[in-house]
């Protein structure tokens, strides 16, 4: 069969790039290598799926050039997604910090919004098939692939490599895109894990250790930028959404610190207890801000039993120090496994910004997370997979 493009990978910007080629008449081949669409999709948000971010701009965006993503999410804008989901019968609810997660629906809801398209489009796809390599013969390209140790050749003008990030193996995470991009010419970003829980070694680590299970909301920051989320306590380090957040900008060997104490000064709530006697001890003071799990654990690094009125200058900006300064210095991340994406990629400078088309092979189309673009926790990743399969739509 003759296609006007083969998307290969099935995944948000995979699934929205077939969907749209199908309602502008397009006849599309995708080819999945998990059993199912949306493999990724359908783990999101604890099967919750949070599909866009309402405050989503280029700002939200990591890369050599996140201005890059600027062009495709002015094309295809927040209030298309909420549009596009609507008529498919699932209505977004704001969550926290402009997250939208379907009200009544869950992430299988949203991957049957695509596959109904699919078929009402008549878009071909084949699953438990892995795109094996590409060869391009003068205009067409013809796309290898296998299928239970049988392999097929499919050929077409055009081809899509949506194949996402190395995260997450087993949902069939692999570097296909990121070879297939490297075989036509292109420089790969370095990659990472990203949005990825941070481990603790040496003499602190059995301290973390005993907080396991504590959440506690703080500013996290490292020299570039500034995070207010929570942080979970592991028994291996940190988690929690602040941490992922600033795992995208954290690099081997650097610091990144903690305010425990992020909405109060202590210098501030110390000089108000003095005038009021300082009776309080300086852990009865800080009772109302922290778990007691956690308030008892910082008791083994800071004189926080003496009062108030006995504490002195000394005593009080170490606690303060600590309280607004709380040093961390990561051995590592989870890995792959545990990230939620992948940092790095195809290098944008080498994609054109205004249809996602390779500069150097015509008719290559490059899409979603296996691109040098990554985007903060909270949804945004979503509406980039989104706006880059709408933009590839209409140029395949």
């Amino acid at each position: 069969m003759q296609y006007d493009a083969i998307i290969i990978g099935g995944g948000a910007c995979g699934l929205m790039c077939a969907s749209q080629a199908g309602l502008l008449g397009k006849n599309t081949l995708l080819i999945e290598g998990n059993s199912r669409l949306g493999a990724k999709i359908l783990i999101s948000g604890g099967g919750r799926c949070n599909f866009t971010n309402l405050h989503t701009g280029e700002n939200n965006f990591v890369g050599e050039d996140s201005s890059f993503v600027s062009h495709a999410l002015t094309r295809w804008q927040v209030e298309d997604t909420v549009d596009f989901f609507e008529a498919g019968g699932i209505y977004g609810q704001e969550k926290t910090l402009g997250q939208l997660f379907p009200k009544k629906a869950k992430a299988k809801d949203v991957v049957a919004v695509f596959e109904n398209l699919l078929k009402e489009t008549g878009q071909n796809y084949l699953l438990n098939t892995k795109a094996i390599d590409i060869h391009k013969n003068g205009e067409l390209y013809t796309v290898i692939a296998e299928k239970d140790g049988q392999e097929s050749s499919f050929i077409a003008p055009k081809v899509v490599l949506a194949t996402g990030g190395l995260p997450i193996a087993k949902l069939g995470a692999s570097d296909f895109s990121l070879r297939m991009a490297r075989l036509f010419g292109h420089r790969i970003v370095s990659t990472a894990p990203a949005l990825v829980p941070l481990t603790i070694t040496g003499n602190r680590s059995e301290w973390y250790t005993t907080l396991s299970g504590i959440s506690h909301y703080c500013k996290v920051s490292n020299k570039r930028i500034a995070f207010r989320e929570n942080i979970l306590f592991t028994h291996w380090g940190l988690s929690g959404p602040a941490i992922l957040q600033i795992s995208t900008y954290w690099r081997p060997g650097e610091e990144i610190v903690l305010d425990l104490l992020p909405n109060s000064n202590f210098k501030e709530l110390i000089a108000m207890e003095r005038e009021n006697g300082g009776r309080q001890t300086v852990a009865q003071l800080l009772k109302p801000f922290f778990s007691k799990k956690l308030l008892q654990a910082l008791s083994e690094l800071l004189p926080l039993e003496i009062k108030v009125a006995s504490l002195g200058k000394k005593q009080a900006k170490e606690i303060g120090n600590t309280l607004h300064k709380f040093t961390v210095l990561p051995a590592g991340d989870k890995g792959y496994q545990k990230a939620e994406v992948m940092r790095g990629g195809v290098s944008t400078s080498e994609i054109n910004n205004q249809t996602l088309e390779s500069k150097f092979a015509k008719g290559l189309y490059l899409g979603g997370e296996c691109v040098d673009i990554t985007g903060w926790l909270g949804g945004y990743n979503f509406q980039w997979a989104w706006a880059a399969g709408y933009v590839i739509a209409q140029e395949i």
